[in-house]
């Protein structure tokens, strides 16, 4: 039985810290400890110099130290990418914006403030505008060819056949080629002398004499067009495939049970519910087309005459070879607004599936 004072009564934190006078400095009395513990409901004093004993932490406390320590603990393994994400990315964004409002020459640091001015004079520039339309044209053949033939030949290959997987490993070859690989290689095919592509045609008897494919800016763009066309075909096939594996098959014997052809089912079963991977697919497309620059240079180097010039390959010719630092930043936040742009009407365009879903 717990020991009670005189009267009946219990004791309250004033009486509690009179009676540790009177019992010692060894020991305190508390109502933490089970009753019969030494018959008197005691802790043992603190080793601190303080002549006063130390309550004991309620359960809150030690409950908001542990959230804490749990939100420490995601911090520490999110903070890594936070960091790399500052450096790399928003440090240069930002970087690349302030330069592109100063006069800048060979020097790229600091220089005086001219607004706008870098804009408007690439904007006015007729060699930006042809990079533009170039851009334009290069952007639209490719992602429609690229996504066109990647979804047939996801098609293809979503089917059991011999050597399904086999073949399937193979697609996805061309795009672990660097750029610089499939450029060169290329070049060689579409040289004019002695090139693969001329000896084809030759012996199809579609020519009777060698195409110079480099001499024109309508032969140039349609090079490295094709080229690039090549290049992403890979990567569309294989997110599309992924894309058509998640459907159910049943969905498309019910279709064919109810009298639809296979037109049918492709555009009202296969399509809508491989809307949300194409419109990743098409993102992802045009963001890398945007950014191609490897290929045209090593290809056409922007001739002739910046008949195959991009954005991004004049961003380039202006800062490094023209010397135009503040102008080839003005470009490349050009390229980086209309990546923003796309980036916008892709999520609003999933927010609008999920919605829906």
């Amino acid at each position: 039985m717990s020991t009670q004072l005189p009267g009946d009564e219990q004791p309250t934190a004033q009486a509690m810290w009179s009676v540790r006078a009177e019992v010692g400095a060894d020991e305190v009395p508390t109502t933490a400890r089970p009753a019969g513990y030494g018959g008197r409901n005691l802790v043992p004093r603190s080793t601190g110099g303080t002549h006063g004993a130390r309550p004991v932490r309620p359960a809150t406390t030690l409950h908001w130290l542990r959230s804490h320590r749990k939100q420490a603990v995601l911090l520490a393994f999110v903070l890594p990418a936070v960091v790399y994400i500052i450096i790399f990315f928003a440090y240069p964004l930002v970087y690349g914006f302030k330069m592109s409002v100063e006069k800048l020459g060979f020097i790229a640091g600091n220089g005086p403030f001219i607004g706008l001015h870098n804009y408007k004079v690439e904007i006015s520039d007729p060699v930006t505008r042809t990079a533009l339309m170039n851009t334009a044209i290069f952007l639209v053949v490719s992602v429609v060819f690229q996504f066109s033939i990647g979804l047939g030949i996801a098609s293809y290959f979503n089917r059991r056949f011999f050597l399904a997987r086999f073949l399937r490993s193979l697609i996805i070859v061309p795009w672990l080629f660097p750029p610089i690989a499939s450029a060169t290689i290329f070049s060689i095919m579409f040289a004019g002398q002695g090139g693969i592509i001329d000896e084809m045609l030759r012996s199809l008897h579609l020519i009777s004499s060698p195409i110079f494919w480099f001499d024109s800016s309508f032969k140039a763009m349609f090079v490295i067009i094709i080229v690039n066309i090549w290049i992403g075909i890979p990567f569309n096939a294989v997110l599309l495939y992924s894309g058509l594996q998640d459907i159910p098959g049943d969905l498309r014997e019910a279709a064919a049970l109810d009298g639809a052809g296979p037109w049918e089912r492709f555009r009202y079963v296969t399509l809508p519910l491989l809307r949300p991977v194409a419109l990743i697919v098409i993102m992802l497309g045009i963001i890398y087309t945007v950014k191609t620059f490897d290929t045209v240079v090593l290809l056409t180097n922007g001739g002739p005459d910046n008949g195959s010039q991009l954005m991004s390959t004049w961003a380039y010719n202006l800062a490094f070879t023209n010397f135009q630092t503040g102008q080839g930043a003005a470009v490349g936040d050009m390229l980086f607004i209309f990546c923003m742009i796309v980036a916008f009407f892709y999520i609003r365009a999933t927010r609008r599936e999920v919605v829906m879903g």
